[in-house]
């Protein structure tokens, strides 16, 4: 099992590093996406756009491959996400605090960019994360 380089790439430089400059070397210009909050875009603003705004809401923010399949064009990955929660997201005020949620990635290549992307990650326990981290922070700050 191997990660394909743009993959890795992908999750270093974009996500990772919040290297926006690197979108059209990794992603090609028609990109469909599927993120786990819901959100379906196509093309690298709207992508871009997506990356700015979980960046801002989640700080030091970090996608790890755990491991990935790859068959032709297509890769799977398990991932971990994580950040410090400095931004609103899914409604929760921001805690300071670190939170972490596991994922899945399906991925579609053509030729040495990313054209299909659908991320599904376990939005229920990063609500529950955010939910404890809360009331954590609200009990401290009494």
């Amino acid at each position: 099992m191997s990660t394909p380089k743009v993959v890795s790439a992908f999750y270093e430089r974009i996500w990772n590093a919040g290297d926006l400059h690197a979108i059209p070397d990794l992603l090609a210009p028609d990109l469909s996406f599927r993120g786990s909050l819901g959100d379906e875009m196509r093309g690298s603003e709207a992508f871009a756009d997506y990356v700015r705004s979980i960046r801002a809401a989640l700080a030091d923010y970090r996608c790890d491959v755990l491991q990935c399949v790859t068959e032709g064009e297509r890769a799977f990955a398990q991932m971990r996400f994580s950040g410090r929660h400095v931004g609103p997201l899914l409604g929760y005020e921001p805690t300071g605090q670190l939170v972490s949620w596991w994922g899945a990635a399906l991925f579609r290549l053509r030729g040495e960019r990313i054209a299909e992307l659908w991320v599904l990650g376990d939005v229920a326990g990063l609500e529950l994360a955010l939910r404890a981290k809360r009331s954590a922070h609200s009990a401290s700050s009494r």
